[in-house]
């Protein structure tokens, strides 16, 4: 009996040791993050030129960072969320290996000039006031910032790229009115909604299908493996070099659609041969069971989300920073716009710490939720959900097509869920043969008959594979990303505009 009472005082203690641990942590982010924003504060202070709008040059770095603090929380889940779901990668690791590449791709790639985002998104006329146009900016960025806040907290994976293009749509017409609004880019922008999750979903589907087929579903796999897993290694590393110098490496270098083909070309054929050998010795060492082979996807996954993470910093830095290179170019030249705005270094700096810090602080849960909530990954299949993210990008960079990497990669994810699905609805066990059915004369569960006690395995199959309250909770997120950043910005530009005049 003392024994009993003993354990009960000693799991209490242990369950209120692990409660304060928590609170310590939920309190600790948000205190680092205000430091952080502070930090921003009071370098701002220092450096904001004199005149009129230097408390919005001040204002727009704070934002920055908040703005910075949530892609970081957001838009990386998507990178690293597969190798944490696979297993490939802990946690702890992947968020290291996330803040680093993603802080490396926003100073050493980043884009030095972004194209202003009042020539794509609006057009204002040539007598709007530099102070209306700084607080354009100002009210799309902080409603950008807070929405996509607000998603990271709903666990929903949004795209930065929609929620700032949101903002300075509503703010632009709250400004100047519907004449204001690009239309046509609207129109692209729409159309990648359905655009971009489908493309990725596609991708990943056939590269799993064919993974499947052609090595996890055959009777030898070992000797599938010996073949396939060096051909896959190589066109990932043929489809992320053509990625990298496209689309990570603008600032570094810019090379022609030739030149792209051929680095590509040379990649896969390099890593092809490069890797053979040690798949070679690699593939004795392990046993001919599903789980063994899918070992062999680990490493180029992990290669392959580092590299997303590059690609995602040296682009994506300009939804965290692009709108303060704008206002401080605003600030110094007393024009309202202008077609070439440099991002220097400093303002780089703020976006990949703010990013880097985001994803540490905040992160983990909404990594957890792409990797593992939506659907089970494991190696090959989170590999083929980055290979389809970066094929994703080429494919619609080539056609001219505006697409959002956080819709591909959560495509991605729902197209590997959804052929697992189906494979099952087919009766196809992983390793690709027929499961076999319950006989007729073996009694079911509450005398209900076999098809029927079939249909039932396969509807909680279903539901088991691919939870269908993710995809209405991410759907319904996308939607409403425009016109909710839209409405808030219009709210704030108004504020601000009512304060300012008074």
């Amino acid at each position: 009996m003392a024994k009993s009472a003993l354990d009960k005082d000693l799991k209490k203690v242990g369950s209120l040791e692990e409660a304060t641990q928590a609170l310590s942590r939920s309190i600790a982010a948000p205190g680092l993050a205000i430091l952080f924003l502070l930090a921003i504060f009071l370098f701002m202070m220092g450096i904001a030129p004199a005149g009129p709008l230097s408390l919005f040059v001040i204002a727009g770095g704070v934002v920055a960072g908040y703005m910075a603090l949530n892609i970081g929380a957001n838009d990386v889940a998507n990178n690293m969320g597969p190798a944490v779901g696979s297993r490939a990668l802990p946690l702890g690791a992947a968020l290291v290996i996330a803040a680093i590449c993603e802080a490396a791709g926003a100073i050493l790639a980043g884009g030095d000039v972004v194209n202003t985002i009042s020539r794509n998104i609006v057009v204002p006329e040539a007598d709007f006031a530099v102070r209306d146009f700084v607080m354009l900016m100002m009210a799309s960025f902080l409603a950008a910032a807070i929405w996509i806040h607000l998603a990271t907290f709903l666990n929903a994976p949004v795209s930065t790229t929609h929620s700032i293009v949101g903002g300075v749509l509503g703010a632009g017409i709250a400004a100047a009115g519907f004449g204001i609004v690009n239309w046509g880019t609207m129109g692209a922008i729409a159309a990648s909604w359905v655009i971009s999750p489908v493309m990725g979903g596609v991708i990943a589907a056939a590269l799993l299908g064919f993974i499947k087929w052609r090595v996890l579903f055959r009777e030898d796999r070992l000797a599938a493996a010996r073949t396939w897993v060096p051909v896959m290694i190589g066109l990932m590393a043929g489809v992320f070099a053509m990625y990298l110098s496209l689309k990570g490496l603008s600032k570094i270098w810019k090379p022609s659609m030739g030149t792209v083909w051929l680095l590509g070309i040379a990649a896969f054929v390099i890593a092809t041969l490069a890797t053979r050998p040690l798949i070679l010795r690699r593939v004795p060492q392990l046993e001919n069971r599903r789980k063994h082979v899918a070992s062999l996807f680990t490493i180029p996954l992990i290669f392959a989300a580092a590299l997303l993470s590059f690609a995602h910093g040296a682009n994506d830095v300009a939804n965290a920073v692009g709108p303060l290179a704008a206002i401080v170019s605003a600030a110094e030249t007393g024009e309202a716009a202008s077609d070439r705005v440099a991002l220097p270094l400093w303002v780089l700096l703020i976006g990949a710490m703010g990013i880097s810090l985001g994803l540490a602080l905040f992160g983990p849960r909404l990594i957890r939720t792409v990797g593992a909530k939506i659907t089970k990954m494991d190696a090959p299949r989170a590999y083929c959900v980055a290979l389809a993210a970066a094929i994703t990008v080429l494919i619609a960079s080539a056609l001219g097509l505006p697409v959002s990497s956080t819709h591909i990669a959560i495509g991605g994810i729902f197209g590997v869920g959804f052929l697992r699905e189906q494979l099952a609805n087919l009766g196809l066990s992983a390793d690709g043969q027929k499961a076999p059915k319950p006989k007729a004369s073996e009694p079911s569960s509450l005398s209900k008959s076999p098809e029927e006690a079939i249909r039932k395995q396969v509807k909680r199959e279903k539901r088991r594979l691919v939870r269908r309250r993710h995809v209405v909770t991410i759907a319904a997120a996308w939607v409403i990303t425009v016109p909710a950043a839209g409405l808030l910005a219009g709210f704030f530009y108004w504020l601000m505009k009512f304060v300012s005049d008074f």
